[in-house]
């Protein structure tokens, strides 16, 4: 079971999440959502990777949920006030410092995938990322920036599918874009023929929940 908890940023938004506590010094999983879902499109991944023995916490981010500003609050935010979300995962990779997990893990989806890669790059705590269907830019949120910065201890994970047709592009042709720019060797890469879009691709292919964990396990 999950607890429910509440984080306030550094800019003063008041972001709610669910919490799978894990043993102190056990690694961490943040889960970040897609648009326009919530943390509790995580539930069956979250009680997975706690089953497993990693503390999660999924949010909803600002403008969705149960998050200041949501549910549909997010409906009217500019590129720019998209983009202050970073603050939300900050937020969140504070909490699960504080609770003393290590190493600490981030998990995105769509967007949520070009915000773990923005976290990963400014955060040398941050082991990894498992990035679902990353985009070039969803919404001024970019990738290739960051994905420049991640560091040689780091390590990213990308997943897509070739039907993925989206108005930014291709989910193939922009995850292996940004596969192609990021500077560390613990990199792989994962394109299914056909699957669909960010956490769409845990119901076509039941088998990459697991995929997942191993790879984790093997970062660890």
């Amino acid at each position: 079971m999950f607890e429910r908890i509440e984080l306030q940023t550094k800019d003063g938004v008041r972001i709610v999440g669910n919490h799978y506590k894990g043993a102190i010094g056990s690694p961490a999983v943040l889960l970040l959502h897609m648009l326009p879902r919530t943390k509790e499109s995580w539930v069956n991944f979250a009680q997975k990777l706690h089953a497993f023995g990693f503390g999660v916490l999924a949010i909803d981010f600002r403008g969705h949920g149960e998050s200041q500003d949501g549910p549909e609050g997010y409906k009217n935010f500019s590129e720019e006030e998209t983009a202050k979300s970073i603050a939300d995962v900050k937020a969140a990779i504070r909490f699960q410092k504080e609770e003393g997990h290590s190493p600490l893990f981030v998990i995105g989806s769509s967007i949520g995938s070009n915000f773990a890669m923005q976290a990963l790059a400014g955060d040398a705590d941050i082991r990894g990322a498992v990035l679902l269907s990353p985009g070039i830019s969803y919404y001024g949120v970019r990738t290739l920036p960051f994905a420049k910065k991640i560091m040689e201890h780091q390590s990213v994970m990308i997943i897509a599918a070739r039907d993925d047709e989206r108005q930014s592009g291709n989910a193939e042709d922009m995850a292996k874009e940004i596969f192609g720019a990021l500077n560390t060797p613990e990199k792989e890469l994962k394109i299914y023929d056909a699957g669909g879009h960010g956490n769409d691709l845990f119901i076509t292919h039941p088998e990459l929940e697991n995929k997942i964990i191993e790879w984790l396990e093997s970062q660890i």
